[in-house]
């Protein structure tokens, strides 16, 4: 059996549960895994030594990075329909993962340590303002993306990309600052509820 090493209110331990509820895999989710508490233990640390979670583990085979998980899972569970195969239908999917693990990802970092944190080295009122207004920024591409595609971040279905980017979009809107009007966004979050997964481990109260 599967097993997924770390705390479900992680946002990137919510995307390899995310994807096993879209392929139907079973699996066995561990706060850490037994025999140690911390990802700082060397145990932890052996099978990922960034000391980051998650990780998973299937027999003797140990992987870390959930961009990598996502897609290892998609590839190994039959997720053709999540994953293409065919490089060009393959391509936007892996941009947009890419996009929300640089582009995104780096822009609300400042901003989600400082509103949702609280953390006291992160309370510069510049500096806060200035990242509220890059995380701004980067969710007026995506609703650009989201007006051209009309549905999903890399095409008119659904995709693996959509999880990683879904779950930064309940992000924002779950951190308490001011949102422009996005409406391509709104849709797409709204559209993105309606699916089991997202419900569960995405629009579920965890920024």
């Amino acid at each position: 059996m599967l097993k997924i090493l770390g705390r479900a209110s992680s946002i990137n331990v919510r995307k390899v549960l995310w994807v096993c509820e879209e392929l139907g895999i079973t699996y066995r989710r561990e706060d850490w895994g037994e025999g140690f508490k911390s990802p700082q233990e060397a145990a932890f640390k052996s099978m990922n030594p960034n000391a980051m979670i998650p990780v998973i583990q299937e027999g003797e085979f140990i992987l870390w990075e959930s961009n990598a998980i996502i897609r290892y899972l998609a590839n190994a569970w039959g997720g053709g329909w999540l994953y293409p195969e065919e490089p060009r239908a393959r391509a936007p999917v892996d941009q947009w993962i890419d996009w929300q693990a640089t582009e995104l990802n780096t822009s609300w970092r400042y901003a989600f340590m400082s509103l949702v944190r609280q953390s006291p080295a992160h309370q510069d009122p510049r500096l806060l303002a200035a990242a509220c207004k890059g995380w701004a920024h980067t969710m007026s591409i995506l609703n650009g993306q989201l007006e051209r595609t009309g549905a999903y971040v890399a095409g008119s279905a659904f995709s693996l990309a959509d999880v990683p980017v879904g779950l930064s979009v309940n992000r924002w809107y779950e951190t308490p600052l001011e949102h422009p009007d996005l409406p391509a966004v709104r849709a797409y979050y709204e559209r993105l509820t309606g699916r089991k997964g997202y419900a569960t481990w995405g629009r579920n109260g965890t920024p």
